[in-house]
């Protein structure tokens, strides 16, 4: 069955990194790419058909030199220019294609997470039907190594799932964070620590085996890590991109991210404080 990599680009210069991972992805899963770029709703109707014109005809030269320069074979495209307001027109679009994947580019305000939640890529992550790649810049052709937090819940086996299935021979880390409610009087003493010690192997024991029992269920062998961290969830993911940063971070929308609801959800976090690929799965 075809599947259908749908590219919205605004033609910026962040989008063009965005243009490569799709043409890179679109040859590994033999796809089609359908881009998409969303004019203006307000301008003037007969300023319409010069615009499309000159649209089309630079998305077709960056197509052309982008794959010459990567010696990739184009793959069948699409070029789709419409109307309307960008995030409900892309998300229509992935809809009515039947989209696999869509893939935008990042444009990141720093240190900024309150100019990130009403962003075009914001709004698009909680509402596509499909999973949604965010792309900050150039990087290697093929993803090596992609992150994926779990809880070991449904949600998060669905997540797996589509990573292992998109993505069968990347070396995978799973983190699993874990607290413990105790408080802080209590973590003074030998016993306690003695206490968590053991509880900590056990957890690791019972996390090993449900993982070996996930990779059958998905007839998976991928060269896998699994990373067992004690702290708030949210901080240990976080540290963990700073200090060990992934090709890719794939995370389920089951994922407490919160984003557009917070200005200091998780989600807007990680789009102004980390510098890798994100790809967000939606769960149900």
């Amino acid at each position: 069955m075809n599947t259908t990599l749908l590219l919205a680009t605004d033609l910026s210069h962040e989008c063009q990194a965005a243009l490569v991972r799709a043409l890179h992805l679109s040859q590994r899963s033999q796809s089609r790419l359908d881009i998409l770029h969303v004019v203006d709703p307000y301008l003037p109707e007969h300023t319409l058909p010069a615009l499309v014109h000159a649209i089309e005809e630079e998305i077709d030269r960056n197509l052309n030199a982008l794959c010459a320069h990567h010696e990739l074979t184009r793959p069948a495209t699409e070029i789709h220019i419409v109307s309307g307001v960008p995030y409900a027109e892309i998300i229509r679009e992935a809809y009515e294609r039947s989209a696999s994947m869509i893939v935008m580019g990042t444009h990141r305000k720093q240190g900024q997470p309150d100019l990130i939640g009403g962003t075009t890529l914001s709004r698009v992550m909680r509402r596509a039907p499909c999973p949604v790649v965010s792309i900050p810049h150039d990087g290697e052709p093929d993803w090596q190594d992609i992150l994926v937090p779990v809880d070991f819940s449904l949600a998060s086996r669905h997540t797996l799932k589509e990573v292992l299935t998109r993505f069968p021979n990347v070396r995978l880390t799973l983190l699993h964070a874990w607290d413990m409610p105790v408080a802080m009087e209590l973590c003074e003493g030998t016993n306690y620590q003695h206490w968590r010690d053991l509880e900590r192997q056990r957890l690791r024991q019972q996390l090993e085996l449900e993982t070996e029992r996930l990779m059958s269920d998905l007839h998976a062998r991928p060269d896998l890590e699994l990373v067992l961290q004690q702290g708030d969830p949210s901080q240990v993911l976080l540290d963990r991109l700073r200090q060990q940063p992934p090709d890719l971070l794939a995370l389920g929308s089951h994922i407490r991210v919160g984003i557009g609801r917070a200005t200091d959800s998780l989600l807007e976090r990680l789009l102004t404080e980390t510098r890798g690929d994100l790809m967000l799965c939606r769960t149900w």
